[in-house]
């Protein structure tokens, strides 16, 4: 399970005494609550980019263990590998987050928001299974065993699909059209 399942409850906990005062202002209220689900969700996709912008170091050095060995045929499938996860890091790192505009067709409710920070907290747990797969791959090449690099490499590219496919869907869970 994520470490981050409950950052709305936390950053609603930790208002100010002005900021509790002001958000029992009728119409204040709404706003201010929309803005902590807002900014909860916020933090969780930038815990995501931070982990996954690790991992993205982490593929890196694999690359670099793999080039020094001279495994030169693997070296394109660890290329792709590592633009595809700088390619999903900005993807999350600039991702909406629950505003839309006073003349958009389309409103953000807080039911919404509620969804999106419930789903980027499951994404959270399939970055973490990410982070365990590249973990392990660089724990074996700092180890020395450069057996089945191949389907290794294969293995995290896999993950990382799983994972951009789940991203991808996130605009769908917000607005309700899939769970």
């Amino acid at each position: 399970m994520s470490e981050n399942k409950d950052v709305y409850a936390q950053a609603k906990s930790q208002m100010r005494l002005s900021e509790r005062i002001a958000a029992a202002l009728p119409g204040f209220r709404g706003y201010k609550e929309k803005e902590l689900r807002r900014e909860s969700d916020k933090l969780i996709r930038n815990h995501l980019y931070l982990k996954l912008s690790k991992d993205k170091d982490n593929v890196r050095t694999i690359a670099q263990k793999i080039a020094d060995k001279r495994y030169l045929d693997i070296l394109p499938d660890v290329d792709r590998l590592n633009a595809k996860m700088d390619r999903i890091a900005q993807k999350v790192n600039h991702a909406s987050y629950g505003y839309s505009g006073f003349y958009d067709v389309v409103k953000i409710k807080e039911e919404s928001l509620d969804r999106m920070i419930a789903y980027d907290n499951q994404l959270l747990d399939t970055v973490s299974a990410l982070t365990s797969e590249i973990d392990a791959l660089k724990a074996q090449l700092l180890g020395g065993d450069y057996s089945n690099l191949k389907s290794k490499i294969q293995g995290v590219a896999d993950k990382i699909e799983m994972f951009e496919d789940a991203f991808d869907k996130r605009a769908e869970v917000i607005m309700g059209v899939t769970a």
